[in-house]
């Protein structure tokens, strides 16, 4: 298996992906808006290549953090993660968000958020949000579904309220 940056190339290949691992369209139709959108952040987009198909797809937008008592910064959302469902189990996943993790790290970016599974993405270092004092823009049930993961560039004072791009509200 092969871990590259995704390609413009790569779009169509990535959309029957996400449209597998989703069981629908949305998140497929979510991609494409965000890749046309200023928040939308190509180095740090991945695919996972076995025999030159796709099986793998992670991909980052920037999303601003505020509050009153600081300016608003932006840190990274991840999403989506997908992989086929004939390929999931098979550490895909893991090193697409590992090598994303680090590379997002590289690039002194100071945190990542996520809202996926509380029982998967703790391996990562992921954490409940609340516990840094940091909220998602709508209720998340449970909490600890809303995660944030820091790095190196991340500063104790970094709490608020994050927005997403307007490309989420359509999902």
């Amino acid at each position: 298996m092969a871990i590259r940056l995704e390609t413009a190339w790569d779009a169509p290949d990535v959309r029957k992906l996400l449209i597998a691992a989703f069981g629908r369209a949305a998140e497929a139709q979510l991609t494409d808006k965000l890749r046309e959108s200023d928040a939308y952040v190509p180095q740090l987009c991945l695919v996972a290549e076995q025999s030159s198909v796709i099986v793998g797809h992670v991909m980052y937008t920037h999303i601003t953090l505020e509050s009153e008592s600081n300016p608003a910064i932006q840190v990274l959302a991840l999403a989506p993660v997908s992989v086929y469902p004939a390929f999931q189990g098979r550490g895909i996943g893991k090193a697409l968000i590992a090598e994303s993790l680090s590379r997002a790290d590289a690039r002194g970016e100071p945190m990542v958020v996520v809202l996926g599974h509380p029982e998967y993405f703790p391996r990562f270092g992921f954490v409940p949000a609340s516990t840094l004092g940091i909220k998602p823009p709508w209720p998340v049930d449970p909490d600890a579904a809303f995660m944030v993961k820091t790095l190196s560039a991340y500063r104790d004072d970094m709490r608020g309220t994050v927005t997403y791009p307007p490309e989420f509200d359509e999902v």
